[in-house]
């Protein structure tokens, strides 16, 4: 299960995952990358959108990630857009494949990060895709939540002000 992240550094979200899917469960997974690849995300060049993950004999690869190509890295750059390979356990491997085979599930990755020991590390969540009527739910709920602090905040500036005069 993925860590408490109270000591990673962030450097990409997919903000997109949590409106589009329900996240089941969530995982933590390496990530195989060049030396110019990790210098670039320490520049902040990696983009999560449109990113997913796929089973393939026995092994999970991470389709759609984009690292931009590292600016001193002349030949030594990567092609941004290549398929790479996660780094899990094979028993977890295993459960992910079976869930995303039979129930229909998919895995979406959450968030890219440095963990404590400076490793690039990917968030993935076993995710079922939402129907619009539960796209609509969310922004309700979202905009609810909006409405209620806005008003709990001019409410807690009213009284501030009562006391002064």
């Amino acid at each position: 299960m993925a860590k408490e992240q109270s000591k990673n550094k962030i450097i990409a979200k997919n903000r997109r995952a949590s409106f589009d899917y329900e996240i089941i469960e969530t995982f933590e997974a390496g990530l195989v990358l060049s030396g110019t690849e990790v210098r670039s995300l320490r520049e902040g060049g990696g983009q999560l959108t449109d990113t997913f993950a796929l089973v393939r004999k026995g092994e999970m690869w991470l389709h759609g990630l984009h690292i931009k190509p590292y600016s001193h890295g002349n030949r030594a750059n990567l092609e941004p857009d290549r398929v790479r390979k996660l780094l899990m356990h094979k028993k977890q491997i295993r459960y992910l494949g079976d869930k995303v085979a039979q129930t229909g599930l998919t895995l979406v990755p959450i968030q890219l990060y440095f963990n404590e020991d400076q490793r690039v590390k990917v968030e993935l969540g076993l995710a079922r895709g939402k129907k619009r009527y539960d796209k609509r739910q969310s922004i309700a709920a979202r905009d609810t939540k909006i409405d209620i602090e806005r008003a709990l905040k001019n409410r807690n500036r009213a009284v501030g002000t009562e006391g002064r005069g």
